[in-house]
């Protein structure tokens, strides 16, 4: 979410200048790369990179790409096989062992609709959306359509119109909440489609104002994630050593819940201090939608505060019980409060990502999984 971020705001000043650029956008991966499909990176004219399709390797040839595309004006697809041990280039010196298709797309400064306006419009609101962006892999030299469309679970953009059947293909993949690869096959052509799943960042809200909430908020605003610091003590200043991005708030416990996120893409992480405080946050949180409520302190303490919650009249369901993690964080040996923030971020990283946490050498598959990379094949009447 970070990167198209920056790519928005790169291309608003672009658009200042009254200066064209091109969006080049990983559509599809075969095998192994460093970036999944939907990374992204926009080139501008005096060769200014903002995001990234590779670790760095493939950046150098798509910037000379990029420029051809911005001169000829019609979308390109690039195909780098990283697999091919004869090049030593793009081959074996990368390591990738992949098959990376990258769409590029001139962007135009004076038009109103562009693959930059559409995942702006993808990440204006807290909620999820799709992309679909077309091309074609059995006609690379042919005029690829690129990024056409941005679904939202309310239907599409009012701006846009579209064949009926992208409704029923965008009400699928909103019901999976997964990105999905689709060819479409008619008796003139074919089509293949990137229909990207979009979900709202991770927002993080940190309960407490000492210096271990630092590098907790710093660090997730690194990662992208939405942010905020709640401190339970009315009439607080507000901390100077926080991001500006930090959202600052004071309020009773039962009150903070009105002015942040608590949907189900939320986290929250106690750092009060004080038991008392921390409960009074605990039980309100129970009833939302958060996926995860960080307790900082001994195991024995998170128990003790279920056990009072309990004991007050309260049956807390096993869903509540478990979006509880106290002690938060993974094992990693934390002990400054840096290394703690560390195990903290990549615990809930792991929560929301559905994994496990463990070390990737224990892997005997893939790390992202590869079935989810196969287009489907939908024959059109």
């Amino acid at each position: 979410m970070k990167e198209i971020e920056e790519i928005v705001r790169a291309y608003d000043k672009a658009r200042q200048k009254e200066q064209d650029c091109v969006l080049a956008t990983v559509v599809h991966v075969e095998g192994s790369s460093y970036r999944r499909p939907g990374a992204r990176m926009l080139v501008m004219p005096d060769g200014q990179l903002t995001g990234a399709i590779s670790g760095g390797c493939l950046e150098g040839d798509a910037l000379r790409k990029a420029l051809y595309v911005l001169t000829l004006g019609e979308p390109m697809l690039v195909t780098y096989d990283t697999s091919d041990e004869d090049d030593a280039q793009m081959g074996a010196r990368m390591g990738c062992n992949g098959v990376i298709q990258v769409l590029m797309e001139p962007v135009r400064c004076e038009a109103l609709l562009t693959p930059v306006h559409y995942i702006a419009e993808a990440i204006k609101t807290r909620e999820a959306s799709l992309l679909l962006t077309l091309f074609s892999l059995e006609n690379k030299r042919s005029a690829q359509q690129g990024t056409c469309l941005i679904w939202k679970k309310n239907g599409i953009a009012p701006e846009m119109n579209a064949p009926a059947r992208w409704a029923e293909e965008a009400q699928n993949v909103f019901l999976e909440k997964r990105t999905v690869f689709k060819h479409y096959v008619s008796e003139n052509a074919g089509i293949h489609a990137f229909w990207e799943y979009i979900e709202t960042p991770i927002a993080l809200t940190v309960v407490g104002t000492g210096k271990d909430a630092i590098p907790l908020v710093e660090m997730a605003n690194i990662l992208g994630w939405q942010t905020a610091l709640a401190d339970p003590v009315l009439n607080k200043p507000q901390p100077d050593f926080f991001v500006p991005s930090c959202q600052f708030l004071t309020a009773k416990p039962e009150q903070l819940l009105q002015n942040v996120p608590t949907d189900s893409r939320s986290a929250f992480v106690l750092l009060t201090h004080n038991y008392a405080l921390d409960l009074r946050m605990l039980m309100p949180l129970l009833d939302t939608d958060v996926s995860y409520i960080g307790c900082l302190g001994p195991k024995k303490k998170t128990e003790r505060m279920i056990d009072e919650i309990q004991r007050s009249g309260t049956n807390l369901t096993d869903a509540q019980l478990n979006k509880i993690y106290g002690p938060s964080g993974l094992n990693i040996g934390a002990e400054t409060p840096e290394e703690i923030a560390l195990s903290i971020l990549a615990e809930i990283q792991a929560v929301f990502a559905g994994k496990e946490g463990k070390s990737l050498r224990t892997n005997s598959t893939s790390i992202h999984g590869r079935a989810g990379n196969t287009f489907e094949t939908v024959f059109l009447e």
